[in-house]
């Protein structure tokens, strides 16, 4: 297979680290470089946070039905591409296509459909005894950009 070249996903487009690093991909089954992806920074972190500030200010204001039907065309859009997501993740992990199959595709379109589902069960207050002798109150309501570094 041809080597590749990623790019980060910022604002819309595809774009290399703002310091054009890059980290070689090996495919760990037989050593070969697959391809590069970006070595990012701290000014990739800021560009993307302020991309998504500036999305969410937009976004908030979403109904329940459009952020679901955003979540379900992601969902079809992975089962649409999840002969070539399957190759590219085994490629990338050395993991078995036919594991990668069954145990990766299948459950991600089924949690995406699933919260896709909750966008519109959400309610606005709801009030719970989370300390003796104390009420709280939970709003939900969109608050603003999060991040998580996840293991893999």
């Amino acid at each position: 297979m041809a080597a590749r070249s990623l790019q980060n996903f910022v604002d819309g487009q595809a774009v290399p680290a703002a310091d054009g690093a890059t980290l070689d991909l090996i495919d760990p089954s037989t050593g070969e470089v697959l391809g590069t992806s970006p070595c990012s920074g701290e000014a990739d972190v800021d560009a993307a946070c302020a991309a998504a500030s500036e999305a969410f200010s937009s976004w908030r204001d979403t109904t329940p039905s459009q952020r679901q039907l955003a979540l379900l065309k992601l969902a079809d859009l992975v089962e649409e591409h999840a002969d070539e997501l399957v190759a590219l993740e085994s490629e990338n992990t050395g993991k078995p296509i036919g594991l990668t199959a069954d145990e990766e595709i299948p459950p991600m379109v089924d949690q995406i459909r699933f919260f896709a589902g909750a966008a519109r069960v959400l309610e606005g207050l709801s009030a719970g005894e989370y300390l003796e002798g104390h009420t709280s109150w939970i709003r939900r309501e969109p608050v603003g950009v999060c991040a998580q570094v996840t293991p893999w």
